[in-house]
């Protein structure tokens, strides 16, 4: 059996800082800016008058904020946190910062009260002496925890995150970088974390494995001297722009004006234990980032979800802006090479990512001509597969460092299959670092956790890798791919038109308020599209919603269909429009009510139980990118029209990578 490879959770979100300054502030508006991640509690530590002290809610970060105030909580060393439950229930007791003090104190170290169901400072503040946030999943919890009960630890939370603190506290004899560095080789599974203690004032000691973390490096200046930490540089915004992207394995020690880091060197002969692993300093390279502070700006728009919508115009420009001819160079030196050298198309991606895969699939074997296998990435690796060194790897992911799609890029190496390619929305992310061949979309920041942008520019990346694929297959003449880079140059202009659409849409959404089912109809590659429909408003709207291609509807799901149960159908000018037009005669003979998306010219009209919105044009191989718009618009009126909470839906975070 496999050893699964660690698994990472980055919708939560860490902030630390070292500052001659009050860093409080600064440690609250970093979680402000992480909070489009989805969280359920939050908390702040610092280190004040000699003692941690820390203030946790399962409010908001503004009502922790609140109480802070109250506590008169400020300091120039903290670490803060925004957690979505995954060991433990939401609760305060189990919301970061956690503190350690010891095996004859800790039973004490978490008191509950004040305002907003914070953690009470009070208690814990004489005892503490290590204060830890985490974002992942240590999978030897139980292992561990186990092991520091018989040493007497005491355990107030039911999270895996307290074992990391009392194991660092275990290990702790007067340098904190050292105890890190001890306790981290113990520790199995993903993690990044921030530590810091109560001895050791103005320093955090930080680390990731499989979790994504980054330093941020402050300009000294006007008596101001100050570093930081942040598992996102978005929460960075706006103090320091000179960012350091830490690598798997790394440590960084954080103090005043200055930083070391450090990287994890295994001793193959030294045997697996933690013995093995030894700390040699390393340099990285230090961007300067201009995070998008901007993109936390609702302006006229109600919800995030809404603004990226009407942002997908914009986004499509930007992903194929300078783009003058089709060519494999667009993914990155050496990519003519390797599109020699392949002839499969191997695709790894979860959730809305597979289904953008799962449309590109029909663009490469219907235009480029190449076979093409779509995987859900969390499952590929836990089969037994037939790899082929003639293969493209080819991974999707808006934040390029979803864990599981990760872990399914480096077992397919594993295999023997070693041209790998992503298309992502990060440049500076771990996918793009692991992918020999790249093509970073442009879709900017995505704060709603229902991904819209950045699907519709995955397909666009992915239309470009199919043609430059053609190209080097002799399938695409001078002629073709003027035509082509026409129509691509026309996606902007032609999605302002669909956006149009939304008044007739909002009208078909008060009617899919009253209702708790809906079946999603598409053929052909419009059904990747009619999947990611029903996802949209099963996520936002928790209206249960399925989608199937139209010609299965008489293998089961025709049995479904009552007048209660609105059918959405995709239906574009394409070769199998008479055959949909058959499926949608079987819903009305069984009193279904459908709910049309219709290319102009498809002679498909309004009549009893039939409601038809017009698409603007139809868009030939592209329409997948117009047709997925108006799902879009109609899962988020429908959620609005429900009272949902559109942006940040129940149970949901973004950049769910847990398994």
């Amino acid at each position: 059996m496999r050893d699964p490879s660690p698994k990472d959770i980055t919708m939560c979100g860490i902030v630390g800082a070292v500052s001659t300054r009050n860093i409080v502030p600064i440690l609250l508006e970093g979680l402000k800016r992480l909070e489009y991640r989805g969280y359920d509690s939050c908390g702040v530590a610092v280190h004040q008058g000699g003692e941690l002290r820390r203030a946790r809610s399962t409010s908001r970060v503004a009502e922790l904020e609140i109480g802070i105030a109250a506590e008169g909580i400020a300091s120039g060393t903290g670490i803060a946190h925004t957690r979505w439950a995954t060991h433990g229930v939401p609760a305060v007791r189990n919301a970061h910062p956690h503190f350690s003090g010891g095996a004859d104190v800790d039973a004490m170290a978490t008191g509950f009260g004040g305002l907003g169901g914070q953690d009470a400072t009070t208690p814990a503040a004489p005892v503490a002496r290590i204060g830890l946030v985490h974002n992942g999943i240590i999978e030897n919890h139980d292992e561990l925890r186990a092991e520091l009960q018989q040493r007497g630890y005491v355990f107030a939370s039911q999270t895996d995150t307290e074992v990391i603190a009392h194991l660092v506290h275990s290990l702790y004899g007067g340098d904190l970088l050292e105890a890190v560095q001890q306790a981290l080789p113990r520790l199995r599974g993903a993690y990044a974390i921030a530590v810091f203690c109560r001895d050791e004032p103005q320093r955090v000691v930080g680390a990731r494995q499989g979790s994504p973390l980054v330093l941020g490096v402050g300009a000294a200046g006007n008596g101001v001297t100050e570093n930081f930490l942040a598992s996102d540089a978005m929460a960075l915004a706006g103090v320091t722009d000179q960012i350091v992207y830490l690598e798997e394995g790394d440590v960084v020690d954080l103090q005043l004006g200055k930083y070391w880091i450090s990287s994890a060197q295994v001793n193959a002969t030294a045997g697996p234990d933690a013995s093995a692993v030894r700390y040699r300093p390393v340099q990285r390279t230090v961007r300067t980032v201009h995070a998008h502070s901007g993109a936390a700006e609702l302006g006229p728009y109600r919800h995030y979800m809404q603004k990226e919508i009407f942002e997908q115009p914009r986004a499509l420009a930007d992903t194929l802006e300078g783009i003058e001819g089709i060519s494999p160079e667009l993914f990155g030196d050496g990519a003519w090479r390797v599109f020699k050298e392949v002839d499969r198309v191997l695709i790894l991606a979860c959730g809305t990512s597979f289904y953008s895969g799962s449309t590109a699939r029909y663009w490469l074997e219907g235009i480029a001509g190449i076979p093409t296998t779509v995987e859900v990435a969390s499952e590929y690796r836990y089969r037994d597969s037939v790899p082929d060194p003639r293969t493209l790897v080819v991974t999707i992911t808006q934040s390029g460092e979803t864990a599981d799609t990760l872990a399914a890029l480096k077992h397919a190496r594993s295999l023997g299959m070693p041209h790998t390619l992503t298309i992502c929305n990060v440049a500076t992310s771990a996918m793009v670092r692991e992918c020999e061949l790249a093509y970073i979309t442009r879709a900017g920041v995505e704060i709603g956790v229902a991904s819209t942008k950045a699907f519709t520019t995955q397909l666009a990346g992915l239309y470009l890798l199919t043609l430059a694929l053609a190209q080097v297959r002799g399938r695409l003449s001078d002629a073709q791919e003027a035509a082509e880079l026409k129509a691509l140059r026309h996606l902007p202009v032609a999605l302002q038109a669909v956006l149009a659409l939304e008044p007739q849409i909002i009208a078909w959404s008060e009617d899919f308020a009253r209702k708790e089912n809906a079946l999603f109809l598409g053929r052909g590659l419009h059904y990747p599209i009619a999947l990611e429909g029903a996802l949209k408003l099963k996520e936002i709207s928790y209206i249960h919603a399925e989608a199937y291609p139209a010609g299965e509807l008489k293998h089961g799901p025709l049995a479904l269909v009552t007048d209660q149960m609105p059918v959405v159908t995709v239906a574009p000018n394409d070769a199998l429009l008479e055959k949909l037009k058959s499926n949608l005669q079987e819903v009305r003979a069984r009193g279904g009510e459908l709910y049309v998306f219709a290319d102009d010219d498809t002679q498909i009209n309004n009549e009893p139980g039939v409601h038809v919105i017009r698409m603007p044009e139809h868009y030939g191989a592209l329409s997948p990118i117009l047709h997925v718009v108006p799902l879009q618009l109609l899962a988020y009126h429908t959620a609005c029209a429900r009272g949902t909470d559109v942006d940040k839906p129940r149970n949901l975070a973004k950049s769910v990578t847990v398994e």
